[in-house]
């Protein structure tokens, strides 16, 4: 049996799709308007810890 039967079956599935659009939509916002809004100093030195890693 096809996956898709199984989808057929549920009631109202429509609710789960528009459900995790909207959570990863949010996501999405709220992580643009933290990478806007952060300090820029704190962006360049996190971009520098892979480097910062000493070698055994």
């Amino acid at each position: 049996m096809k996956f898709i039967n199984y989808l057929e079956k549920i009631s109202q599935v429509d609710i789960y799709g528009m459900a995790s659009f909207m959570i990863f939509f949010v996501f999405f916002l709220l992580m643009t308007a933290w990478a806007l809004k952060a300090d820029k100093k704190l962006i360049d030195e996190m971009s520098q810890i892979p480097f910062d890693q000493k070698q055994p």
